[in-house]
């Protein structure tokens, strides 16, 4: 879940048992709007996105560059999801005052607690600028421009449908952001990792901060002279719950999409990528879980890095066990034999599918490279800082970080050999195996001696960093957070706009979904639909074997029963 330029979209996305799914700007979600009232929605489009007025866009964040945020009260109280806060959380925790396993509650405003570099963003608007580039104007003078219309102002221009359009996303940056609560990790965390990314879920994954600004509600640094920000709307929580067929709408900012690609790529994802990542961090969290396991300050000082390397580890799973279950490689296949077809008498659209083939194939060990190293690698840290020296675990962390140096040296040697750096080579020629050469350099960084002897570890990061740049030149671009290149680029822009003149039934864009790393969307009504509880362990056994459920529960044992009888809710009650 980190960083990355962020696009900001809308999407109505209804469930696949229903016949209109979708993704939009808000911007542009007035051509959506008769449709979604249809559906039972009672508000306006300008009540979803405005710049005249307060509207939906005024109480949804981006939260620290990978999360979504939404305002619950006027005095910017603002509510995300427990992971999204669990490293603000962890970096209050001590042993003595354990917030990941007991929690966290501000009981006055005193008591609400500051987090350095952690920032919302609020959208103040967007605008299409396809036309302005098209007439010499460059993406980075449009962006100066916007950054200079207000305090704390950021901007981006972004691409859409693969350069057939750009738009400006200007933002308003707050970096005085406060905790205000988070439940235990037995609630916020509940199911782990095993749980995560599964539906359904039974987590309280939930926390609280608090959004804090100048006197004259300003985006302002950090002060104890700042007052609550008081925005411009904030959500009101019903407690009502839904019923099947209601409406219903999320308003967020999820991960990033590739629904475009060809099945060269998706097959690479599910067959290469997916499978050697995960091999990779499978290692790291085996040492780090075992490290935490040791240590009661070991395991809250691992545990965001934990949660964030478990999170796309999690998510990898899914993804390559989703792509062989739906049959996508073929399906996208599929596809594009019907776009060859259509393309033939076509001089601008005949030939872009075996360009794109021809262009993963010259990339793709490339990028696989760059992968890899970003994984082992450029995980290390360059040297222990006298902060973490100074903290009371740092002596006990070693044994753990050393397992991580040697994981790190022996996984990269997944990278192709012509593009793993100098030194590595020249490092097994010495030491004979990359657990010894990982435990010369980590020595070094570890004792933090002097420059002579860390000399070959400073080298190997600064060739690693040299061959990461040099992949990054090879495909033309620094935009690579999926497999990509200038050149796709280029092709994809004509391959998208032919897809779109195929007509509604082929088309991709008939559904005006653009792709984007990340973006601000709206799903719209759905089906509640009940599951059905397994009642036995037998049950149990058959759902998971019928995958239907993988997080399996047996209904109330006779101790839940009891308690939930005798209304004793401890610390947590509420009276």
């Amino acid at each position: 879940m980190k960083r990355t330029l962020l696009t900001l979209l809308a999407a109505l996305a209804l469930l696949p048992a229903l016949a209109d799914e979708g993704m939009w700007l808000p911007s542009l979600i007035s051509e959506r709007i008769d449709d979604m009232r249809a559906k039972g929605f009672r508000l306006t489009a300008e009540d979803i996105y405005s710049i005249n007025k307060a509207s939906m866009k005024d109480a949804v964040v981006l939260f620290n560059g990978g999360c979504t945020g939404e305002l619950i009260s006027p005095e910017g109280l603002l509510l995300t999801n427990h992971h999204c806060g669990y490293d603000a959380i962890q970096k209050h925790s001590t042993v003595e005052h354990d917030y990941l396993t007991n929690g966290f509650w501000a009981m006055s405003r005193a008591e609400e607690l500051p987090n350095e570099k952690l920032w919302v963003r609020f959208l103040v608007r967007m605008e299409e600028v396809t036309d302005r580039i098209a007439a010499g104007e460059t993406a980075a003078q449009i962006v100066e421009k916007a950054k200079a219309e207000g305090t704390g102002y950021k901007a981006s221009v972004e691409q859409m449908y693969y350069g057939n359009q750009q738009f400006l996303f200007v933002y308003e940056q707050f970096d005085d952001v406060r905790l205000v609560a988070a439940p235990p990790s037995s609630i916020g965390k509940f199911g782990g990792d095993t749980d995560n990314w599964i539906w359904p879920r039974h987590t309280g994954d939930f926390s609280m901060f608090r959004v804090y600004a100048s006197k004259d509600n300003r985006p302002a640094a950090y002060s104890p002279q700042n007052v609550p920000y008081r925005p411009k709307k904030h959500f009101s929580i019903s407690t009502k719950g839904v019923k099947e067929g209601d409406f219903t709408m999320i308003y967020g900012f999820p991960g990033n999409t590739q629904e475009y690609i060809l099945s060269d790529a998706v097959a690479y994802i599910a067959e290469r990528s997916d499978p050697a990542k995960i091999a990779v961090r499978t290692g790291r969290l085996d040492i780090i879980t075992k490290a935490q396991e040791s240590d009661p300050a070991l395991r809250i000082h691992y545990a965001a890095k934990h949660a964030s390397i478990a999170n796309a580890w999690k998510k990898w799973q899914g993804e390559a066990l989703g792509i062989d279950r739906r049959g996508t490689v073929a399906a996208k296949f599929d596809y594009e034999t019907q776009f060859g077809l259509w393309s033939v008498g076509r001089p601008e659209y005949a030939g872009v599918v075996m360009g794109l083939r021809a262009e993963y194939d010259r990339i793709m060990d490339a990028y696989f490279a760059y992968e890899i190293t970003r994984e082992t690698l450029s995980t290390l840290p360059a040297a222990y800082t006298p902060e973490e020296r100074a903290e009371e675990c740092f002596a006990r962390r070693k044994f753990a970080e050393q397992a991580l140096w040697r994981h790190a040296f022996r996984e990269y040697g997944r990278c192709p050999k012509v593009y793993r750096t100098p030194s590595y080579a020249e490092g097994m020629a010495r030491y004979k195996s990359p657990e010894a050469y990982a435990d010369a350099l980590f020595e070094a960084v570890w004792e933090g001696s002097d420059s002579v002897a860390m000399q070959p570890a400073v080298r190997l990061r600064e060739e690693t960093k040299r061959m990461l740049d040099h992949i990054s030149w090879m495909l033309g671009t620094k935009s690579l957070r999926n497999l990509n290149s200038k050149i796709l680029n280029e092709l994809y822009t004509t391959y998208i706009k032919g897809s779109a003149r195929m007509g509604p039934r082929a088309g991709l864009l008939s559904r005006r979904q653009p792709d984007a790393p990340r973006g601000l969307r709206l799903r719209g009504r759905i089906r509640v639909r009940r599951r059905r509880i397994p009642q036995t362990a037998d049950d149990a056994r058959r759902h998971h074997r019928q995958g239907q459920s993988r997080n399996l529960r047996l209904r109330h044992s006779a101790v839940a029963a009891r308690l939930y009888a005798s209304k004793n809710y401890g610390r947590w009650g509420i009276r």
